[in-house]
């Protein structure tokens, strides 16, 4: 794996044992949402044969997001920031067991999934945020930019897998898959308890101002601005993943096996760019080469929208994960590096409303054009506004195409 093989100037990733604890709960903790997110998404279209419910899978997990995501923020800065993930990843244990127990007694109808769903998307809000604010504390400043791209790997490498240990257990029973997601969170919430992070200073306390202080400083901030913004309209546009199981159902006929292989390709994509960025890491023109990786995104899109071929859509998938990874390693390095500690928790969380959870806006959007236009004029049409959004900010952002990072700082070359 990228963590233990990778060499690192100056020291290795895996001589950081709180490193290596945080890498091994996010792989656990991703792995559980991966195998549970399959399992939801085949068993809500199993009992409705609906993509608009599809859909509504995503805006049921996107609401509860958007209404705690700056109270998240404000409580991975105020708070133990290794005891809020754990708690988060515990209490989604519990959820993912919920649903297979409802499983099991033929109790899981749409409302009792979209509930549990609902949950577990607020859970994601708090975690997210302080997971990340969580990464600069635990390994030294020279080694953050390819921490970040192991860190990013640990999701990569569980949703390779997760998508297709989902199918299979699905395929065995409808409460397996919900079962093994709730001892992967679990597993996830002992390696966060388990954390020895550096003392916390908890953010100061000056009312409601500083709730929205994360807001305030990345509209100040026109490179953070910029970053987080272009992945936004990206994802949001780009959202094909909500479509997964038309695809494998009604248009590639290749079933629940079948669907675990398209989750399962974006994610083999983005762990070999996720090894090439750790072994080889961007140094010059790291926004232009954002900028490229968002066009190439789009353009994938495209393509699998229109394939009718397994392989192709396969191939189309990993680009399209490839592209995306290098995309989201540059941008939580500008953004990290260009937040002080003290806000880190509240920059992540808006950012996760506005990336992580755009990808279930996206694919809200995503199964609402689908269910106007079919799936097809969904993918493509999307992939189309990606490469639109892209171009345009090239253009909005110039800061942003010529950022780069140097010294473990965020700068702006002249042009």
């Amino acid at each position: 794996m990228i963590l233990t093989e990778v060499e690192l100037a100056g020291g290795r990733l895996r001589d950081q044992p709180d490193f290596v604890r945080f890498w091994c709960a996010r792989t656990a903790s991703g792995l559980a949402y991966q195998i549970y997110a399959v399992a939801v998404g085949w068993r809500v279209y199993a009992l409705t044969h609906s993509a608009t419910m599809l859909g509504l899978v995503g805006l049921v997990q996107y609401l509860p997001m958007v209404l705690v995501t700056l109270l998240a923020g404000l409580v991975a800065d105020r708070y133990n920031r290794r005891l809020v993930a754990g708690t988060c990843q515990l209490i989604a244990a519990l959820a993912a067991l919920a649903l297979a127990i409802a499983a099991l007694f033929g109790l899981d109808r749409v409302p009792t999934i979209f509930a549990l769903v609902a949950l577990v998307g607020g859970l994601r809000s708090f975690e997210m945020a302080t997971m990340a604010s969580l990464l600069p504390s635990l390994v030294p400043a020279r080694l953050f930019p390819r921490a970040v791209a192991a860190s990013t790997s640990a999701t990569q490498s569980s949703a390779i897998v997760g998508p297709a240990i989902g199918g299979l257990l699905y395929a065995v029973g409808v409460a397996v898959p919900f079962g093994a997601a709730g001892l992967c969170s679990i597993a996830a919430a002992a390696m966060s308890f388990s954390l020895v992070t550096p003392r916390h200073v908890p953010a100061k306390e000056s009312g409601l101002r500083e709730i929205f202080d994360g807001l305030f400083y990345i509209w100040r901030e026109r490179v953070v601005l910029g970053a987080i913004s272009l992945d936004l309209f990206a994802v949001l546009l780009g959202g094909a993943t909500a479509l997964l199981p038309v695809y494998a159902r009604d248009i590639l006929h290749i079933g629940s096996s079948g669907l675990g292989l398209l989750r399962s390709a974006p994610a083999v994509g983005g762990l070999i760019g996720s090894f090439l960025f750790t072994r080889f890491p961007i140094r010059r023109h790291v926004g232009a080469k954002m900028f490229a990786a968002v066009l190439i995104f789009g353009a994938m899109t495209i393509i699998f929208g229109l394939s009718r071929s397994l392989p192709l859509s396969l191939l189309a998938l990993a680009l399209l994960g490839a592209a995306d990874i290098v995309s989201v390693t540059v941008r939580m390095g500008l953004v990290q590096l260009r937040t002080p500690d003290a806000m880190r928790g509240r920059v992540s969380a808006v950012n996760s409303l506005f990336v992580g959870t755009s990808n279930q806006l996206g694919e809200f959007e995503s199964g609402m054009v689908a269910g106007w236009l079919g799936p097809v004029a969904s993918v493509v049409s999307g992939g189309i506004g990606t490469l639109v959004v892209a171009l345009l900010w090239m253009k909005l952002f110039p800061g942003l195409r010529r950022a780069d990072v140097a010294d473990g700082r965020v700068e702006v070359l002249e042009k």
